[in-house]
C-alpha cells in the first residue's frame, strides 16, 4: 500500500512520494511529510551483513512506495558508484571516544553529495512517472554545500534547469569558488547582497506565487527544489544512520539493540531530523544531540519552547549553519501537534509575521529525544586544535561545533552510550578556518598554499573536488539585491 504524503499545512493536499518529489514544496508554503513513519521491519542483523546500496534500498523502500524496485534499485546505483572516493560510501571512524561519520567522500566533499547525488535520478522518475511534459527547474537557496552537490548533481540533466541563490559575503572562498566554475548549459548561480535566511524566503516566496507558477506552466516550466524541504532530498539523509548502526554491529562496536546517541552539527534541521525519523523506523536510539554554532535559535529553542529569529545574524566560521530559520524544523513542529496542520500553520505564520512563536507545553514534553547547546567561534578553534594535537585527526569547522557540544553533552549528562557524530564536510572546504585554528601563524597565506600544508599535516591527499577549482575559470559572476530574486528567474526562463 502506497505511503501518502501531506502538507504540513493542510492535512487535505495530499501527494504520493513522486508527487511530492516533483512538488518539492506544498502549496501555501507547507512541506510534505508521510502520514506515518514505517517500521524498519527486518533484523539488524540482516542490515548488518549489507553493503550501503543495499541498506539505502531497504530504507527508502519503505518511504517511496511508488517507486517500483528496479526503479528505485536504478537510481541507488546511478548515485552511489565512483562519484565517491570510497567503495563504501561513507566512513566510520573512531576517534576521541566517539564515532565520526564521515559524510563527505562524495564529489563535492560535504554531506549534500550523500542526497543530491540520488535527486536527479529520482526526480527524472518522478517525471516519468507522473507524465510531467514541463522543463523542471531546480530553484535553490543554499549556505553554502547544497549549491554546489546540486549544482553538480543536476548539470547537463536533460529536461532541467538549476537556479541556485547563495549570499555573496556568507560563503567560504571555497564554496563560493567551488559554485561560480560549475559547468553546465543548464546551471545559473547568483550571489544575493543578504544571508541565507533571505534567500531561502525569497526561494519559498516564488514557490508560493501562483501567477508566477502559472506564467511558467504557459511557457513549459515548473519550479522544484533541491533543498532539504523537499522530501526527496530527506528520504536518503534517513539511509546513512541505519547503515551507521548497522556497520557498527558488523564491526562488533556495539551489540545488537543497544542504544546509541546521534550528534549533529544543525542549520536548517534537515539532517538532524532524518536521525529523528531513523528513530521513529524502530533504529536503536537514545538521545538526539542538536549542535548548532553562535547562531544558536534551535539551542534557545529546545531550552525555553520559543523560536525566535529576531536576533543578530552571525557569520561564523561555519557558514552552512548560519541560519535563523530552520525551514525543517517544521516536520518536527507539524508531528509535536498531532499532526495538526492549522496549529502548525498558526505557528509559521506566527514566524512570518512576529519572527517568534511559543509552543505548548504538551508539544515540548514530546522534545524530550533533542538534547541542544552550542559552539562559539572560539570553542569551535579549540575542537579543531585539540582532536589534531590529541589524534592528528583534522576535522572541519561543522563537525567541529558537534565535537565542542558532545563533551558539553558528556560533561552536563555523564551519558557514556556509544556516539556517532555526524562529519559534515571535508576540513578542505574550510581549509583557511581549520588551518588558523591549528596554527594561527598561517593566516598570512593564500587558500590554496592552506590546501597543500592541510595535506602534508592531514597525510590525506588533496581531493578531486578541490584539485579542479585551482585554476577554474568564473562562469557565473550575477549579483543581485534580495528583491531582485525573481526578475532574475523570469531572465533566466526568459518569462
Amino acid at each position: 500500500m502506497d505511503l501518502i504524503y501531506r502538507s504540513t499545512r493542510d492535512n487535505s493536499e495530499t501527494a504520493t512520494a513522486s508527487q511530492a518529489i516533483l512538488k518539492g514544496l506544498a502549496t501555501g508554503g507547507g512541506l510534505f511529510v508521510p502520514d506515518r513513519i514505517p517500521p524498519l521491519d527486518l533484523p539488524l542483523t540482516s542490515l548488518a551483513s549489507m553493503d550501503y546500496r543495499q541498506v539505502a534500498y531497504e530504507v527508502m523502500s519503505r518511504f517511496l512506495t511508488d517507486f517500483t524496485p528496479e526503479e528505485l534499485k536504478y537510481c541507488i546505483d546511478h548515485a552511489y558508484d565512483d562519484k565517491f572516493d570510497t567503495s563504501s560510501i561513507v566512513e566510520i571512524v573512531e576517534k576521541d571516544g566517539a564515532y565520526y561519520l564521515e559524510l563527505f567522500h562524495g564529489a563535492t566533499i560535504a554531506f549534500k553529495d550523500m542526497a543530491l547525488s540520488i535527486l536527479p535520478y529520482l526526480l527524472t522518475t518522478s517525471a516519468r512517472k507522473n507524465q510531467v511534459k514541463n522543463e523542471i527547474v531546480i530553484l535553490t537557496a543554499t549556505s553554502g554545500d547544497t549549491g554546489k552537490a546540486a549544482l553538480a548533481g543536476f548539470a547537463d540533466v536533460p529536461g532541467t534547469k538549476i537556479i541556485v541563490f547563495y549570499p555573496k559575503h556568507g560563503v567560504s572562498p571555497i564554496q563560493e569558488k567551488q559554485m561560480v566554475t560549475q559547468k553546465g548549459d543548464n546551471t545559473f548561480v547568483i550571489g544575493i547582497e543578504g544571508n541565507f535566511d533571505d534567500a531561502q524566503t525569497g526561494v519559498k516566496k516564488m514557490f508560493s506565487d501562483p501567477d508566477l507558477a502559472a506564467e511558467m506552466d504557459a511557457a513549459g516550466f515548473q519550479f522544484s527544489s533541491a533543498n532539504s524541504i523537499n522530501i526527496g532530498r530527506l528520504v536518503p539523509q534517513i539511509a546513512y544512520y541505519v547503515y551507521s548502526y548497522a556497520n557498527l554491529l558488523a564491526r562488533g562496536r556495539i551489540s545488537e539493540g543497544e542504544k546509541i546517541n546521534i550528534v549533529v552539527p544543525t542549520g536548517n534541521f534537515g539532517n538532524i531530523l532524518a536521525a529523528y525519523y531513523a528513530k521513529q523506523m524502530g533504529l536503536p536510539v537514545d538521545r538526539l544531540i542538536c549542535a548548532s554554532n553562535e547562531n544558536k535559535v534551535l539551542f534557545d529553542f529546545f531550552g525555553t519552547g520559543t523560536y525566535d529569529k529576531n536576533r543578530q545574524f552571525i557569520l561564523t566560521s561555519s557558514p552552512s549553519m548560519d541560519i535563523l530559520i530552520s525551514s525543517n524544523l517544521e516536520r518536527l513542529i507539524y508531528q509535536i501537534t498531532g499532526k495538526d496542520a492549522e496549529k502548525n500553520k498558526i505557528f509559521m505564520n506566527q514566524l512570518s509575521s512576529g519572527g517568534t512563536y511559543t509552543i505548548t507545553e504538551e508539544m515540548r514534553a514530546q522534545l524530550e529525544d533533542f538534547y541542544g547547546n552550542y559552539a562559539s567561534e572560539e570553542e569551535t578553534a579549540e575542537a579543531i586544535r585539540s582532536m589534531y594535537r590529541t589524534c592528528g585527526y583534522v576535522l572541519d569547522t561543522h563537525t567541529a561545533v558537534a565535537s565542542a557540544v558532545y563533551k558539553k553533552y558528556l560533561k552536563d549528562t555523564g551519558d557514556r552510550k556509544p556516539a556517532l557524530i555526524a562529519s559534515t564536510a571535508s576540513p578542505f572546504k574550510f581549509t583557511r578556518s581549520v588551518m588558523n585554528a591549528i596554527d594561527p601563524a598561517n593566516d598570512g597565506k593564500s587558500d590554496f598554499e592552506l590546501v597543500d600544508e592541510l595535506t602534508e599535516i592531514s597525510g590525506v591527499s588533496v581531493p578531486r573536488a578541490i584539485e579542479e577549482i585551482r585554476s577554474a575559470p568564473v562562469l557565473h559572476d550575477t549579483v543581485c539585491e534580495t528583491e531582485d530574486m525573481c526578475r532574475e528567474v523570469r531572465r533566466i526562463l526568459g518569462l
